[in-house]
């Protein structure tokens, strides 16, 4: 009797415990008996480019590979089934709709389910492919915890980590030489990698999406903690952060098949505007990048993937299709991904973690 067939992906940016979760899926799988699991390499392209790049995924494929950063199927955040680049005869690049051939291209596979391992973008894709019919379930995946049916995405904490070690090594370069440093870190319209790294890390300020910044209020901070030219402070900002009637700052990709905006510069930014109010202290930015998405990921982030990657098999043997797995304080849970994807999850102004930096002195840019 021929095997059921699962195919597995994940796309959009990489962060640590994508292994995990792959490791757990075909782990569990194994206990089944009748399912052959394949991976599609960089997302869906594994599945579109002639010919298609599938890998199998059984127990010698994915042993000890949870205790790895990235992914071993790849991972991409450009074009996709819905926006595949195609170069016309003039050599203008267009992109097309691919989502119809790759059920089609699936269903001549025999494939009878997908799990899409990936964040809000990858998710919105699940969507609608499952409202064209395909049998597909979600994995929450993004280090910017930005989705809001799930208490936690892994990668995140693992992303704190990074931010908060980051915060601790400068502390001590910024006291030595009576400095302001300023660290940039990711979380496009979220602040929250920002805000938890700190908390953890004792940083004097933090700037966040969710909390428009006055310059005036931060040089108030500055100068409560540098008197006479002695003394240091760290700030925290979010990619994201904006001051009060400011906008982003970022940049629209040269490739047509990526999407989103680049965000980044924050931090520069922040500096120069302190210059240009006037404060002349020592001043230096770190822009931390990709370093929060690569490494091994902490315990929490491996025991929270694997506990996806197990949920998700058993709800394709459920049948639960169209629904993505979630973690609700202490359960793993599932919802519908068109509720998932409906909500942005960002840090409420009367969180207990936004009056939890307040109590200790935080400051947050407004009053």
């Amino acid at each position: 009797m021929a095997k059921k067939r699962l195919l597995v992906l994940t796309g959009g940016g990489d962060c640590p415990g994508l292994n995990a979760v792959i490791r757990a899926i075909v782990k569990r799988s194994e206990q089944e008996n009748d399912w052959e699991v394949l991976g599609s390499i960089e997302a869906y392209n594994g599945v579109l480019r002639e010919p298609m790049e599938l890998m199998l995924l059984d127990n010698k494929a994915v042993a000890g590979i949870h205790v790895k950063g990235g992914t071993i199927i790849k991972t991409t955040n450009k074009g996709g089934p819905l926006a595949w680049p195609i170069k016309k005869a003039n050599g203008e690049i267009e992109t097309v709709d691919r989502t119809d051939e790759l059920i089609r291209k699936l269903q001549l596979q025999n494939f009878d389910a997908v799990i899409s391992i990936g964040g809000d973008g990858s998710q919105k894709i699940s969507q609608i492919l499952y409202e064209k019919g395909l049998n597909i379930i979600g994995v929450p995946k993004t280090i910017d915890n930005d989705l809001s049916a799930t208490d936690f995405t892994f990668g995140f904490e693992t992303a704190v980590d990074i931010a908060t070690d980051a915060v601790d090594k400068l502390v001590s370069t910024a006291e030595s030489h009576n400095r302001v440093i300023i660290l940039e870190v990711m979380g496009r319209n979220a602040g929250w990698i920002a805000l938890n790294a700190a908390i953890a890390g004792g940083a004097e300020i933090c700037l966040i999406p969710e909390i428009p910044y006055d310059i005036e209020l931060v040089k108030e901070k500055l100068h409560e903690r540098i008197i006479g030219g002695r003394g240091f402070a760290i700030i925290v900002i979010a990619e994201g952060a904006i001051p009060v009637g400011g906008d982003v700052i970022g940049q629209k990709s040269d490739d047509i098949s990526y999407q989103n905006i680049r965000l980044g510069g924050a931090g520069i930014r922040l500096m120069n505007e302190l210059k240009d109010s006037g404060y002349d202290q020592d001043m230096r930015v770190t822009i931390l990048g990709h370093l929060q998405r690569g490494g091994i990921p902490n315990a929490f982030d491996r025991i929270l993937a694997t506990q996806f990657g197990v949920r998700a098999f058993e709800m394709v043997l459920e049948k639960k299709f169209g629904q993505m797995v979630s973690y609700r304080h202490p359960d793993i849970v599932s919802v519908s991904i068109k509720e998932a994807i409906s909500k942005y999850n960002v840090i409420r102004k009367d969180s207990s973690l936004v009056k939890t930096a307040r109590g200790i002195g935080v400051c947050l840019g407004n009053k």
